[in-house]
Parts: C-alpha cells; structure tokens; sequence
C-alpha cells in the first residue's frame, strides 16, 4: 500500500512489475509531478512533493493505490 510517507523514488522501486511501475509514473504524471529523475525524488516524500507541487496528497494516494491494487 502506498502512504503519503513514501519517497518517490520508493515508489518507483515497488515489487510490481514494470507495466504497474509505468502506470505509477503515468499516474503521477497527471498530478503534475514530472520530477521523477529529479535530486528531490530520493529524499522527498510524496506528501512534500505534493505540497510543493499544490497536489490534493489523498487523492494522489488514492489514484496511485487504486493503479497498483488493479
């Protein structure tokens, strides 16, 4: 289960497979969040980043959830 105390890069290192990391990245994408390869991704939770980026954090964690339990 993902939480808002995930860091990014966590996130794109789950034990799913490449297509659920692609859509996890997609999805994170549509929130606005293009800074995946960034410095920030290895120390920044999603809530920071979230925050940053003025991204509603549930419903990110929401969608993100919802991509990886399908």
């Amino acid at each position: 289960m993902i939480n808002k105390n995930m860091k990014i890069a966590e996130l794109l290192e789950l034990n799913v497979s490449e297509e659920k990391i692609n859509q996890i990245a997609e999805t994170l994408f549509s929130f606005g969040m293009h800074c995946l390869g960034c410095a920030m991704a290895s120390g920044e939770t999603l809530e920071e980043a979230a925050m940053v980026h003025g991204i509603d954090i549930d419903e990110m964690i929401d969608a993100l959830n919802k991509v990886v339990s399908e």
